[in-house]
């Protein structure tokens, strides 16, 4: 019997009783380990596997960038400890800290006990959540932008703003992005976008999001 297609509404699901299952599962295998990056790669690992069980999938590589490629799930996984919810993403364009990453994320933030006496790891997934592309923008950016176009701002205004806010690019960039956003109003993002050689993606107001956002969800 054929497996079907993965969509990005049951990779929801499927996340969701994935975090269910490793939250009752040991994982001799992270006992001792401190490395985050080695904790999120057996994870991520994981949930590919699990997943790739119930669905035909598309899984995505270094070239291509995201965990699943495929136009119906365009989903980055980013798995990142409670206790510094934050990961990287690769810098495409300034545009992705207005308009968003350009992909989903599909977030799993874990903290992991280690059981000394059975020398065995535990895995508490603290909160999982989904987040749509045009959610993925700078939180206090799009705020700002937002409220200068609702209060008048012009181009020269918003290009200002952009260079006050070390937004990658020249003049020119800042003047050209600047005509876009007064044309095209971001949507409001959510994460907190910083920069580096990578954009770092701090996802601590999203964990303390209490209302019900569209284009967000929390399991």
């Amino acid at each position: 019997m054929s497996k079907p297609p993965l969509t990005a509404e049951n990779l929801i699901e499927a996340a969701k009783e994935f975090c269910q299952i490793e939250k009752s599962n040991m994982h001799k295998e992270l006992y001792g380990v401190t490395d985050g990056k080695a904790i999120g790669t057996y994870i991520e690992r994981r949930f590919k596997n699990f997943v790739a069980g119930k669905y035909e999938v598309e899984l995505g590589n270094a070239a291509r960038g995201i965990d699943f490629p495929s136009p119906s799930v365009r989903t980055d996984i980013k798995v990142t400890s409670i206790r510094q919810p934050q990961s990287s993403s690769p810098f495409r364009s300034p545009r992705q800290k207005i308009y968003g990453l350009g992909y989903h994320l599909l977030v799993f933030v874990y903290d992991k006990m280690d059981d000394h006496r059975n020398r065995n790891s535990h895995l508490d997934f603290k909160t999982c959540f989904f987040i749509k592309d045009e959610r993925t923008g700078d939180y206090t950016i799009t705020y700002r932008l937002r409220q200068m176009i609702k209060d008048g701002a012009n181009v020269e205004d918003i290009a200002a703003y952009l260079r006050d806010r070390h937004i990658p690019g020249d003049d020119w960039v800042h003047l050209r992005l600047a005509e876009e956003i007064l044309q095209n109003p971001p949507k409001q993002g959510y994460l907190t976008v910083s920069n580096a050689l990578q954009w770092r993606l701090q996802y601590s107001r999203v964990i303390n999001l209490d209302e019900k956002i569209e284009g967000i969800v929390k399991f």
